[in-house]
């Protein structure tokens, strides 16, 4: 990387068999040693980010700036504590997985195998992705939202992605692509104005994602 730190650190999942305290301080060391300029983390209830942020004032440690959680039309969870906790605390929220693996893109079928090469099938991570998102319930959904899409005249991916940047709360989301074209869609949300009334729309098409238990 050609460097001797980076901008920002964050613990990538939530490690129970680690005590937080400790984990925190060595969050703390890496900044203090001038390896890392700020820290976050990322897939942590909200409790446990809240714990999180009292150990380290109780311990006077490096406070954590951000949390990076999956969120998308899809997975709407953390609206009912993370999001809310974050707003208080004053934390960057960097969200991931606005496009549920792509499924939000609206390329893939119903009935269909998911394709060789993609989220659904790479690594150890396909079958996590499929068990997500690969069902008649996800895909009845993106139909309809398909066909909101249509109707104003944008992309699939621009609508969801301008969706989860219209949340005042989310800093930023994360975006990834195998191929350079396939960008064009999801940074096109950045300068596509969500008509209030179409946003929600596709809040009371996507309420029941608000619910659920999920770790991640």
């Amino acid at each position: 990387m050609q460097t001797d730190h980076v901008d920002l650190y964050q613990l990538h999942s939530d490690d129970r068999t680690t005590p937080l305290d400790e984990s925190l301080e060595a969050l703390d060391t890496i900044v203090r040693s001038g390896r890392a300029r700020y820290i976050g983390v990322s897939n942590f209830l909200a409790y446990r980010l809240a714990r999180a942020i009292g150990v380290a004032e109780l311990h006077k440690l490096t406070r954590l700036v951000c949390v990076q959680p999956r969120y998308s039309l899809l997975f709407r969870e953390i609206e009912r504590e993370l999001l809310p906790l974050a707003g208080e605390e004053g934390l960057g929220v960097i969200p991931y997985n606005p496009l549920a693996g792509g499924l939000l893109t609206g390329k893939y079928k119903a009935g269909a195998k998911p394709a060789d090469n993609s989220r659904f099938t790479l690594g150890t991570a396909g079958s996590m992705y499929q068990d997500r998102y690969w069902n008649e319930r996800s895909f009845a959904t993106v139909a309809q939202l398909h066909a909101l899409a249509d109707e104003a005249g944008v992309p699939l991916a621009t609508l969801a992605v301008a969706w989860v940047m219209a949340n005042p709360l989310v800093t930023a989301p994360l975006l990834g692509a195998s191929r350079p074209e396939q960008l064009d869609a999801t940074i096109a949300a950045a300068a596509y104005p969500l008509d209030p009334a179409l946003k929600q729309r596709l809040d009371e098409l996507t309420a029941e994602y608000r619910k659920g238990d999920a770790p991640r």
